[in-house]
């Protein structure tokens, strides 16, 4: 509704361009001129109005709430961290970091907190996974990276990993 003096500003500026226009090319009156000229402004106004000033509908939270996953079935625990098979070319990953403490990924360059977080969340957690990309994963990783597409090959994240593992 903020805008509500903004849309009837523009309807009557439209009721005044229409008024000397017909004044000057319609073969009527001034008074004639200004009662059509009003009537076009007023069913402008209110369709501006009515479609610019409607306030916004709340979210859909129905969409927006999260499925009811069925109980997980107990895995042991090596299997929680094995490497996760890779069918599209995508570098196995793990699902949490081994001996439950990832490698520090920001002292690769180029990786700072955000990407280190997407890495964790695409299951890279140590060097040593980093270090054994083969330029097929370094490519698929280049381009599944949001945000950051081609950061892998430009820093070359395969040879800084295979770096930090050594010291």
């Amino acid at each position: 509704m903020a805008n509500l003096a903004t849309v009837w500003g523009i309807a009557g500026l439209l009721g005044v361009v229409v008024t000397v226009l017909l004044l000057f090319f319609a073969d009527i009156g001034p008074s004639g001129a200004i009662f059509l000229a009003a009537i076009i402004a007023g069913v402008v106004g209110l369709i501006l109005a009515r479609t610019m000033t409607e306030p916004l509908s709340p979210p859909n939270t129905a969409a927006a709430a999260p499925k009811a996953a069925p109980a997980p079935s107990p895995a042991p625990a090596p299997a929680a961290s094995a490497p996760v098979a890779a069918a599209d070319g995508r570098p196995a990953g793990l699902s949490a970091p081994r001996g439950g403490a990832a490698d520090d990924l920001k002292l690769i360059k180029g990786v700072g907190p955000k990407l280190e977080a997407l890495l964790h969340d695409m299951g890279y957690f140590h060097f040593e996974q980093i270090a054994a990309w083969t330029e097929a994963e370094v490519a698929w990783v280049d381009e599944n990276l949001e945000g950051f597409k081609g950061r892998v090959s430009r820093d070359e994240w395969v040879a800084q990993a295979r770096d930090l593992m050594q010291k």
